[in-house]
């Protein structure tokens, strides 16, 4: 996967060197996602896009659905955009059976389909997509584990809260899964101490979360950590404000380097935060198309990373974040 990377950064450093080939018409490019446009870690995404579209002259689209992680949405939009027969088409792939069709459909047509953010569990395997532009989720969610157990006490039990954002969607059911593998490991390499976990359906939307999660630490005051499949544990750091309880008490983790979550981390009640980078999920895939279709390469997969970020880092990406860049 390093090679991969290696060898699409070298291609693309080449192509920002160099003049932009004339075309006989602009690419025209879709991108489909199954977040809503006030999820605020798509921005980042968005303007990654809009800088590899502005960058080869294509004419691109991103498109929204109207309520936060709906299929339904996103597969209506799949169908209208793949109408107007664009060169190409990037998607997220949430489930790994309700976009096969469409996108086997657009790969029949000859249209160009690249999977940013999200892919199907089984990969190539399991959906016609030519490549996936993201990050390693299982792995991921390991690292994120790994390094937030080096907060936890040394001595006395530990009771850890893993919050599944969307249960049924690839990308949270593999982070999840892969800080449940590393709490499991932890588990079994400690057993004269009392470890214990377990998962929570803890949603989308930062009041959401902040509810439900607020709920189960009224009911488990125990507890040592809580980590987030997204950013939305932000809202679990403003409840603990609320409820006068010091940063640190409750160890918190997630994902994504949004402005919400950077100010918590700033604060003190965020330790640990994996950076999937979004920007490139944005551009890497119109270099991708571009490449396709002026020099005939195909498709490679990229892994965006999983990147840890701690709070002595937070000042550097805040100036990035104003960018629209993290």
């Amino acid at each position: 996967m390093k090679r991969l990377l290696s060898l699409a950064s070298i291609a693309v450093s080449a192509l920002l060197a160099m003049p932009v080939a004339a075309q006989d018409a602009p690419l025209n490019i879709a991108f489909t996602v199954h977040s809503s446009a006030s999820n605020t870690f798509w921005q980042a995404v968005k303007k990654g896009f809009e800088d590899g579209c502005a960058k080869v002259g294509a004419n691109c689209q991103m498109i929204f659905t109207q309520n936060e992680g709906s299929i339904e949405q996103q597969v209506a939009n799949m169908q209208a955009a793949l109408a107007r027969r664009p060169d190409a088409l990037l998607t997220t792939i949430v489930d790994n059976q309700a976009l096969d069709a469409i996108i086997a459909d657009a790969r029949a047509q000859g249209i160009i389909v690249i999977a940013a953010n999200v892919d199907d569990s089984e990969g190539a395997a399991g959906n016609a997509r030519q490549s996936f532009i993201g990050q390693g989720f299982t792995a991921a969610g390991y690292s994120l584990g790994q390094a937030q157990a080096e907060n936890f006490p040394a001595e006395g039990p530990i009771h850890v809260l893993v919050g599944i954002s969307a249960p049924g969607q690839n990308w949270s059911e593999q982070r999840g899964g892969g800080v449940l593998k590393f709490l499991e490991e932890y588990k079994a390499a400690n057993p004269d101490r009392q470890i214990t976990f377990e998962r929570i359906d803890s949603g989308t939307d930062l009041a959401v979360t902040g509810d439900r999660i607020g709920a189960y630490l009224n009911a488990h005051p125990e507890t040592t950590a809580y980590f987030d499949t997204g950013y939305w544990h932000a809202a679990v750091a403003r409840v603990l404000r609320d409820r006068g309880i010091e940063p640190g008490k409750v160890l918190l983790g997630g994902f994504d380097l949004v402005p919400e979550v950077l100010q918590e981390m700033k604060a003190g009640y965020v330790q640990v935060q994996v950076d999937q980078q979004p920007y490139m999920q944005g551009f890497m895939p119109v270099m991708e198309v571009y490449l396709a279709k002026t020099v005939g390469l195909s498709p490679s997969d990229i892994d965006t990373g999983q990147g840890i970020v701690t709070p002595d880092q937070v000042d550097s990406i805040m100036a990035l974040s104003a960018q629209g860049l993290r």
